[in-house]
């Protein structure tokens, strides 16, 4: 199997040397070009000097933490970050979020999944990528208009915001509490679930115009990203 002329080469930052081995195998037997560190100091540096098409993060990292690597990735490059990692808790899951990782795989985890979880995360940042069911999905911020499939789509002031924000950012996971601060420019208080009460708006509009469709998807204990 081959993705083109182009081999996507990914980073595996993992200090288990037989997991590392094993992603490796599986990435290298989908056309992938693998490179393996296994010290989190080493990360920044390894990246500034040959950047990855993609970096599967361990979080529980020798000398600096998986977070931390993260945090300073995001201060000088947006390549795709998956984290994989034991650690469950919200709290980790939500801090992981806001540091700009783009997905989450737990262990244990199959390495076929992180493989194709790699794979859709790629096809989202091709600028080529013409698939999926975001084909159609345009807003015209000068107007606060949106269209699907050439179809307006009458959205409130909160609605078009939320939308804008999950497409500026395609495929990436948004917390409720971060799509709060794009909803409201008054930073009015009111709670996370006014985010629920508005996707389930924004959808039944999408809906509407291409039915069966979910275009919103929702991530179980983390909160909202729209699919491809």
């Amino acid at each position: 199997m081959t993705h083109g002329p182009i081999t996507p080469r990914v980073l595996i930052v993992e200090d288990e040397p037989k997991l590392a081995a094993v992603l490796r195998d599986y990435f290298n037997a989908s056309s992938f070009q693998t490179r393996w560190i296994e010290d989190g100091r080493q990360v920044v540096e390894t990246v500034k000097a040959d950047p990855p098409d993609l970096i599967v993060l361990d979080l529980m990292l020798p000398h600096k933490d998986g977070l931390t690597v993260c945090r300073e990735l995001r201060a000088f490059t947006n390549v795709p970050v998956v984290i994989a990692t034991a650690r469950v808790e919200e709290i980790d899951r939500l801090l992981g979020l806001e540091l700009g990782a783009d997905d989450y795989i737990c262990k244990p985890f199959s390495p076929r999944e992180v493989v194709a979880r790699a794979k859709a995360i790629l096809r989202r940042a091709s600028p080529g990528a013409s698939t999926g069911p975001m084909l159609g999905l345009a807003i015209d911020e000068s107007r606060y208009e949106a269209t699907l499939d050439g179809v307006s789509l009458d959205l409130t002031p909160a609605e078009f915001r939320l939308l804008r924000t999950l497409l500026g950012s395609l495929g990436r996971v948004f917390s409720r509490a971060q799509l709060l601060d794009h909803l409201y420019e008054d930073h009015r208080v009111v709670t996370d679930r006014a985010v629920d009460s508005h996707v389930k708006n924004l959808r039944r509009k999408l809906q509407q115009i291409r039915s069966g469709s979910e275009i919103i998807e929702s991530v179980y204990g983390i909160g909202y990203r729209l699919a491809l």
